[in-house]
């Protein structure tokens, strides 16, 4: 492997890393360092990102980093994500959440229905943020449609979230009096 390749190879597991991080502490969890490592190491482990022996080592530095970068705090013994982090890992989070516009329209509607109980609130207000950023229009409040394929984004969020059997994809030939909808995607009426 060349130089060049080397350093790609390393700036990828480094970002992968800061990625399992700050995604394991989101959602106002509160860990200590060796519960942090644990966990990310696993994970390290199940993606297959590192056959290095200084692990343990490349998940502190990496630890290091987010803090001088103002992304986690280490308060008491527990590192925990700050305002900022939370919101990068909303934008990292959100590019995988990206549904592409084909040139022309199916005419088909994909109507994403989910029902999650109320123990779940911070799963069903991710979910409903995740919906909104992505472009989805609310038809209720567990309602959302969307003209285009979006089956892939729903099925990596019900794998990333955990809500499998909480959220349903629907693709529907027609919605009735949907000019207003056609509208608010900007497609030909």
């Amino acid at each position: 492997m060349g130089k060049l390749e080397k350093i790609n190879s390393k700036n990828i597991r480094r970002s992968k890393i800061q990625e399992f991080i700050l995604r394991y502490l989101a959602g106002d969890r509160r860990v200590t360092h060796d519960m942090l490592t644990t966990k990310i190491l696993e994970q390290i482990g199940i993606e297959g990102l590192s056959s290095s022996r200084r692990q343990k080592e490349i998940v502190t530095s990496t630890t290091n980093r987010l803090r001088k970068r103002g992304l986690l705090e280490f308060k008491e013994g527990f590192y925990r994500i700050t305002k900022e982090g939370d919101r990068v890992w909303n934008e990292w989070e959100m590019s995988d959440y990206k549904i592409k516009k084909p040139k022309k329209w199916d005419g088909k509607w994909r109507i994403i229905i989910f029902d999650i109980e109320e123990k779940k609130r911070p799963k069903r207000d991710r979910v409903r943020n995740i919906f909104n950023r992505a472009g989805l229009y609310p038809l209720q409040r567990s309602v959302w449609v969307c003209p285009y394929d979006c089956e892939d984004v729903i099925g990596l969020l019900k794998q990333e979230l955990g809500v499998y059997r909480d959220v349903l994809y629907i693709i529907a030939d027609q919605i009735e009096n949907d000019a207003y909808l056609r509208k608010w995607f900007e497609l030909s009426v």
